[in-house]
């Protein structure tokens, strides 16, 4: 409670003071996060089964990136490093909360206890949303949180003075049937009051966003459309479903055409497959139905005037789920999905828009990240801003102007946990085209070259370990300097059992 008050009186006594740069030059910002959204789950990132419109027609007016990366292969760190501009190293907030070995035991065939993640995005950290709120900014958060279990930590008390549907859970909880809870209210979300029989929970959080948009405003405002979609469970409205159906009997693929289970990895958990193609009906409804609600918030934009200095930034927390919990979509040509720290797992859509300041209908591969996006909006927001050191992202902005030389950054993953989808304890960097995996388990490395391996199918590990020992070499100095977390091996680790005996 003293935390919002401060935040509150903050907000009143910026909103009086005269501001070191003219408010009018100020751009409103709109943050839209998906949440397990793949690389190719848009039209216009390759999709033939999906239909995304207004994501495309956003593409075309503004800026796609096809190098944009998520910070990790799962949500909740993904999501501390847009609120910071910090690694996941450096928030502590490592896994999604509160983690696969939240009580601090593994499953048999799980190696290692990893190192602990934190259950909060901490009060400590100075957020874009406090940064905003500091400039004058009106800030309104709705969607999904998923960085804190406890009140205290939720949207209120880390820079927004709006709240509708953030809060520990990182999905739509207390499903029912296939149209009652969950996506469909009532929501069980205590942030949420309950809509009208058979509301979706995507549409009532753009319309919360769009409510607030067309309030008259006072001063320039920060959005952020944090999506449940496309996140399990799966649920959409029926007649879209049936569109996709009917469109999925067309392509005719049986279950032999869409899965694959034969790989090590999968023989674990029951649940683990890959899928191969996109046709299932209710992922593809559930993204025409994002789709269209974004459509409806750049046209309230459109309705008040305020498009024209808006930034908008759309991203994902991470890759498609394709190989657990149901595989209902594929990164192919990437490899594997959420969880994992191949290209599957971390490369993500990136659109850009903000008339005059970006390229309208420039594609980029310039590696970008989530982190980058708290630098570009408050550069964007204050002009002076200096990041401070532990700060990783950078202004996208500002690497577009130098594309040459941004195509070359180094960036660096840490993933020191099991997933629920099958990947393992790992940590990866990228250097220009070569990307480098690092297994803690047993200490091997994978190295790919992006620029004519984007599937990452030919481990060059062998033929150029020169490379490989350097970049490995970097990459420990990098996991050292941030001191990264500690393991401890699985007293009941089946496969350590049977090699002692």
């Amino acid at each position: 409670m003293y935390r919002q008050v401060i935040i509150w009186l903050t907000f009143l006594f910026c909103s009086l003071s005269a501001s070191a740069q003219d408010k009018h030059q100020q751009p409103n910002i709109i943050v839209i996060l998906a949440d397990d959204l793949g690389w190719t789950d848009l039209s216009c990132y390759g999709s033939t089964f999906y239909e995304t419109p207004n994501l495309d027609a956003l593409a075309a007016k503004g800026v796609k990136f096809t190098g944009s990366y998520s910070t990790s292969p799962v949500c909740s760190p993904t999501r501390a490093s847009i609120m910071t501009g910090k690694n996941p190293i450096n928030t502590k907030v490592t896994d999604w909360i509160k983690g696969r070995q939240e009580n601090g035991t593994a499953k048999p065939f799980e190696k290692f206890i990893t190192p602990a993640t934190a259950f909060e995005l901490s009060l400590n950290e100075n957020t874009v949303a406090e940064f905003a709120l500091s400039k004058g900014y009106q800030t309104f958060f709705a969607g999904k949180w998923h960085l804190g279990e406890e009140e205290k930590y939720w949207p209120l008390s880390q820079g927004f003075q709006t709240n509708k549907g953030g809060w520990s859970k990182g999905g739509p909880t207390g499903k029912k049937t296939d149209s009652t809870g969950g996506y469909f209210t009532p929501y069980s979300n205590p942030t949420l009051a309950d809509g009208p029989q058979g509301e979706y929970l995507t549409d009532r959080l753009a319309n919360e966003c769009i409510s607030f948009i067309q309030k008259e405003k006072q001063s320039t405002f920060f959005l952020m459309y944090s999506l449940y979609a496309v996140h399990n469970p799966l649920q959409a409205p029926q007649a879209l479903i049936n569109k996709y159906k009917e469109k999925q009997q067309r392509l005719g693929y049986n279950d032999k055409d869409r899965f694959i289970k034969d790989e090590a990895w999968m023989k674990h958990q029951p649940d683990w497959k890959n899928r191969l193609v996109q046709d299932h009906a209710v992922y593809a409804a559930m993204i025409e139905n994002m789709d269209w609600n974004i459509g409806r918030i750049i046209q309230s934009l459109k309705e008040k005037g305020l498009l024209e200095n808006t930034l908008i930034i759309f991203t994902s927390d991470n890759g498609g789920l394709s190989t657990a919990e149901g595989s209902p979509t594929t990164n192919a040509p990437l490899k594997a999905g959420k969880g994992w720290l191949y290209e599957g797992g971390i490369r993500v859509p990136m659109l850009m828009y903000w008339k005059d300041k970006l390229q309208p209908g420039l594609v980029t591969d310039i590696p970008v990240t989530s982190s980058d996006v708290f630098s570009t909006v408050v550069t964007a927001i204050n002009k002076k801003y200096k990041k401070e050191a532990v700060v990783e992202g950078e202004d996208i902005v500002q690497l577009l102007s130098n594309q040459p030389k941004s195509a070359g950054r180094t960036l660096y993953w840490y993933y020191p946990h099991y997933s629920n989808q099958g990947g393992k304890p790992s940590a990866a960097i990228r250097k220009g085209n070569f990307k480098l995996i690092y297994y803690y388990e047993d200490d091997s490395v994978e190295l790919f070259d992006l620029s004519v391996d984007i599937g990452e199918k030919k481990n060059l590990s062998t033929v150029n370990s020169l490379q490989a020992k350097q970049l490995k070499k970097q990459l420990f100095l990098w996991l050292s300097a941030n001191k990264a977390g500690s393991f401890r091996l699985n007293t009941n680790y089946t496969l350590h059992k049977i090699i002692k005996q």
